[in-house]
């Protein structure tokens, strides 16, 4: 009859401690794993515009969001969360924090958009701007979330010289499509550009992004990333006021400038889109930045120069033949964190 093994320590005695066996010395000759360094920051690959979708194969579809670009950094001493300009704001998204507590890697870079979505699924600026206390406020904003639309580190390795293709592939293996967590995936939509873009309009987005799927992640705004708009919708600097008796908080136009050089150029202005919120904290701001000495050349005979501190988003339909904005409507002040670039005139 053969002998039942002989138990090991662990099933028959729960009080002896268990040891694993001695580790060999390792062998001098064997290779060692490269790793990549994880970078402390990388510049973000940023979208040029377009006036029309590109076609062919080589262009991957998304929808473009409309909020705050962020990388969520997830290393070995904990999660942080930078701007598009590097400032560390992990504690003013602490749900997207946790949620990359909870991601199955050991350290990874994704690069994302946070946005606060509205009844209809769709990425409000000033819903977003609101759960942050408005413009320069110190809330923390736990309606965020997170869009993930690319993977530049992963484990130990740097995958910013790996195609688009590739890594869309692990980050999809990392948030997968569909989940609606604190951290999303904003997913590829296997269209047409041009259908995909008024199907976008149709739905009241802001617009979509095309992306060469072979193309390296490059920073900076070189072509491998489009975005194309439904609505205009660009950053300007404020550089006066007109006060009204009958608007709120009294403002009744804010004055914009546009880059030109190191020059700012005078484009226009801006009456609507303003809250009873939003419009008083406006107000108190511009007070504190009035000046004598005008940012542009105004030609308003009420203005109210400014020092030009702010900037502000504009959604606007297009441009009249003396270069000022038609139609425009206040969306909410910038983040001097968000580095937001200024609408440039060429």
């Amino acid at each position: 009859m053969t002998k039942p093994p002989k138990p090991k320590p662990l099933l028959e005695d729960a009080d002896k401690p268990v040891r694993s066996r001695p580790r060999k010395p390792r062998n001098p000759a064997q290779p060692n794993l490269l790793l990549d360094p994880m970078p402390d920051r990388i510049d973000p690959c940023l979208a040029l515009l377009k006036p029309k979708p590109p076609k062919g194969p080589q262009w991957a579809f998304e929808v473009k969001w409309d909020g705050y670009r962020l990388s969520v950094h997830v290393e070995p001493t904990g999660i942080r969360i930078l701007t598009r300009g590097g400032h560390d704001w992990t504690d003013r998204f602490p749900a997207i924090k946790l949620a990359a507590m909870w991601l199955p890697v050991g350290s990874a870079i994704l690069d994302g958009e946070a946005v606060v979505l509205d009844e209809k699924g769709r990425s409000d600026f000033g819903l977003l701007q609101q759960s942050l206390g408005g413009r320069g406020g110190k809330k923390s904003s736990s309606d965020a979330i997170f869009m993930a639309f690319d993977l530049l580190y992963f484990d130990g390795h740097d995958l910013r010289n790996s195609e688009l293709d590739m890594r869309r592939h692990l980050l999809e293996d990392l948030v997968p499509a569909g989940e609606q967590g604190d951290i999303r995936l904003s997913e590829e939509i296997e269209a047409d550009g041009d259908q995909m873009l008024a199907s976008a309009c149709e739905h009241g987005l802001e617009g979509i992004i095309a992306k060469r799927r072979d193309a390296l992640y490059r920073s900076g705004r070189l072509g491998d990333w489009v975005k194309i708009k439904c609505i205009q919708s660009d950053s300007f600097v404020i550089v006066g006021y007109e006060r009204s008796t009958v608007a709120r908080a009294g403002i009744g136009r804010l004055l914009l400038a546009a880059r030109k050089g190191k020059e700012l150029v005078y484009v226009g202005g801006v009456g609507t889109g303003f809250n009873e919120r939003n419009a008083y904290e406006l107000r108190e701001m511009l007070d504190g930045l009035i000046t004598s000495t005008p940012a542009a050349t105004v030609d308003r005979k009420r203005a109210i120069f400014v020092k030009p501190k702010l900037i502000a988003e504009i959604e606007y339909r297009a441009w009249t033949d003396d270069g000022k904005l038609r139609h425009a409507s206040y969306k909410g002040l910038r983040e001097v964190q968000d580095n937001a670039a200024v609408y440039e005139i060429v």
